[in-house]
């Protein structure tokens, strides 16, 4: 198992007939009504992808102040710099903006910082460097929010700042010619969750007007897309407009750089979705900036060469395997971190090196929020100061838990789901603490747990075809608010399990009455799977089409697959018989013979649990129906489930054991023990033998 838990989504019956009523197939409807559409007209709204960006970015606070300053430079032919970020949405928005002054023939520089050197956000010294070089003013994309201090030596030094963010702000803003950030207080634009590629794009829109906002739109919808979905910016509203236009455009986009990139990737001359953009493109624009090449990137996305720009893509997909290679090394580290850390710091994992390339912390605390279910920071420290990278989950908002812990921070920046930060090495424990402390809060004494989130759970098999599939792509494009639909089989057959791709995969033959599905599971080793053929097994996956040899078929791309939780009619019938003996109900002739436990098969019980109590500190935490399904293996015979449910039962009963369960767990505990224990003395048994007699 890869996640602790799996939190189904309630289904809603009543939403799920309207949708069906007004024609939508249903594994679209389950989704939708699981996500709390409760009518077509909700779901066409939810559906809707647009044409275009209708809201005016004038609506923006500060939007008039910008495009002034900006048509003057402009018309004065003033030379503008662009201070952009390393990441995909900063590399995006400074190409989107920059090509954009080009072409309207203005004297461009652009800065992005470096991120180990520089660090996130302006700086004083890159803005000097900036005016030395005859700039009069500079526009900061994707950053700049909470750059009070370097926006006023900007003014002392003569270089007016326009600055827009998507970022959360602070109490008070820079003292800039024109702040444009939909978060802030008193920006009346509808729509908050533009990426900063977004915002650079309604800048440029409104500085071409109304006459030319359909063209700049359809020019630069294809950068704004990728940066929008790699900045995991919520997929709803006008993102959804620009994310769908920016897909749809990519095969013939103006931007060389892209296309090179998709060959390099083998992507061109296919349908790419977001999710290819955000697990398979984004991550190499990434690479640049974590690996301190960030030039790279943008170099690439600029290059009007198709020659170059192939030159460029295959270095570009040269550092990112540098990068995983990285990567894999800190995550390993970090995992032996938290196997050393008390429970009570597990809320929030806070973790810290000085060997650590300060460009991958970020990545890897995503994988680590996203295998143990908890938010993650991770920190690099050179010279007794680290530069930290933190990722959320569950609604836990990590602007707001650093501002909570600002008096231990040099500073930070960021915004609910991701964020950075700089802390002193000598404050790391007292940040740890505060940090969990918030999380706790928020979640509960409870240390978190990984969680998968399922959409529906398919009863009926046989609707799960490759139609149904197809429809489901009115959902696209996913993203945070719209992810990807989960479904999952519970209770299925694995007729067949494989190791493939030199034991890196799994590959599945599931079985649900006559239905027969081929799933395959990714970076999933036969060890770390942990299922054998014949074992009942529940699914979560995602559905998705398979192209083999000219033929087309249904394919799981599981996501978890478990020991099944869910009773079979034969062990619900013998739990039903247990508790039925265990109330007192009378029993019948052949009932009584099904209980019949021998000696031999309780001694074959107890000793199972022991050799697990002395590797588990005389503790067994467990899923219960796997639990049972494994100690009828250790006792055997047909009624081996049965007499396994029993033998705790009367182990219970006896004091031997203390068992605790929850939901679909339980707590296995062994007590000390005094003095000799009778199982025979046990009333379920007393009662079995006078029956029989």
């Amino acid at each position: 198992m890869k996640f602790r838990k799996w939190d189904t989504a309630a289904p809603n019956p009543a939403a799920f007939a309207a949708l069906r009523k007004a024609g939508y197939p249903s594994l679209l409807a389950s989704v939708l009504s699981a996500r709390g559409v409760c009518s077509a007209a909700d779901a066409e709204a939810l559906l809707a992808q647009g044409e275009s960006l209708s809201v005016s970015p004038m609506l923006m606070k500060d939007m008039d102040r910008a495009v002034a300053r900006v048509r003057r430079a402009i018309e004065g032919g003033e030379t503008i710099a662009v201070f952009g970020d390393y990441d995909v949405d900063g590399i995006t928005s400074t190409v989107l903006l920059t090509d954009y002054l080009k072409s309207r023939g203005v004297h461009c520089l652009r800065h992005i910082p470096r991120r180990i050197e520089d660090g996130y956000g302006l700086s004083s010294g890159a803005i000097g460097r900036l005016r030395e070089q005859g700039a009069s003013l500079m526009i900061s994309v994707d950053c700049g929010i909470t750059g009070n201090e370097e926006v006023a030596y900007a003014n002392s030094i003569g270089l007016d700042v326009v600055i827009t963010d998507h970022h959360e702000c602070k109490e008070t803003l820079p003292a800039a010619a024109a702040v444009v950030d939909p978060h802030r207080p008193d920006c009346p634009y509808p729509f908050k969750y533009l990426a900063g590629v977004g915002v650079a794009l309604k800048l440029v829109m409104a500085l071409g007007g109304d006459a030319h906002a359909d063209e700049l739109f359809a020019r630069y919808c294809t950068l704004a897309a990728i940066g929008t979905i790699a900045d995991v910016m919520r997929m709803e509203g006008e993102n959804r407009t620009i994310v769908s236009r920016g897909l749809e455009a990519l095969p013939r986009t103006d931007f060389p750089g892209v296309h090179a990139l998709c060959r390099e990737v083998g992507l061109w001359g296919k349908p790419v979705s977001s999710t290819q953009i955000g697990f398979i493109l984004a991550p190499r624009i990434n690479a640049a900036g974590r690996m301190g090449q960030v030039n790279l990137a943008v170099d690439l996305l600029e290059c009007r060469d198709p020659a170059r720009a192939e030159e460029l893509a295959k270095s570009l997909c040269t550092l990112n395997r540098e990068r995983q290679t990285v990567e894999q090394t800190i995550f390993a580290d970090a995992e032996k971190q938290i196997e050393e850390l008390p429970q009570d710091q597990r809320h929030a994992l806070v973790l810290s090196s000085s060997q650590w390339h300060q460009g991958v912390v970020g990545i890897v605390a995503s994988r680590l929020t996203e295998k143990y279910g908890c938010p993650s920071f991770l920190v690099q420290f050179r010279d007794g100061v680290g530069k930290g990278s933190c990722r959320t989950c569950g609604g836990f908002n990590l602007f707001n838990a650093l501002e909570e812990c600002s008096d231990l921070l040099e500073g930070f920046g960021g915004h609910a789901l991701a964020a950075g930060f700089t802390i002193r090495e000598e404050r790391l424990q007292a940040f740890r603490e505060r940090v969990n402390a918030c999380v706790k809060r928020s979640f509960g004494a409870e240390p978190c747990e990984a969680t998968l989130h399922i959409d529906a759970v398919i009863t009926a098999p046989g609707e799960a075809t490759l139609e149904q599939v197809k429809e489901l792509d009115r959902l696209e494009p996913y993203g945070t608010g719209n992810p990807r639909p989960v479904f999952a089989l519970m209770g299925v057959a694995a007729e067949s399990v494989q190791s493939v791709g030199q034991g890196r995969h799994m590959k599945f033959r599931l079985a649900k009455g006559a239905a027969r599905f081929d799933g395959i599971f990714f970076s999933v080793t036969e060890e770390e799977c942990g299922i054998r053929e014949d074992m009942r097994v529940d699914a979560a996956f995602y559905l998705q089409p398979n192209t083999f040899r000219g033929t087309t078929s249904l394919q799981l791309q599981l996501i978890d697959i478990r020991p099944s939780l869910r009773a079979s009619r034969g062990e619900q019938e013998s739990l039903d018989l247990l508790n039925r003996l265990t109330d007192g109900d009378k029993l019948s002739p052949q009932e009584v013979l099904r209980l019949n436990a021998s000696r031999e098969q309780f001694a074959d019980c107890w000793r199972a649990l022991e050799r697990v109590f002395r590797r588990s500190d005389a503790k067994i935490e467990t899923e219960t129906l796997p639990c049972l399904r494994k100690l009828a293996g250790e006792i055997g015979g047909c009624e081996g489930f049965l007499r396994a449910a029993l033998a705790l039962e009367v182990f219970e009963e006896r004091g031997l054991i203390q068992v605790i369960e929850y939901g679909d767990r339980m707590t296995i505990v062994r007590p000390p023990i005094r003095g000799k224990v009778v199982l025979d003395d046990c009333p379920y048994l007393i009662r079995l033998k006078t029956d029989r007699e």
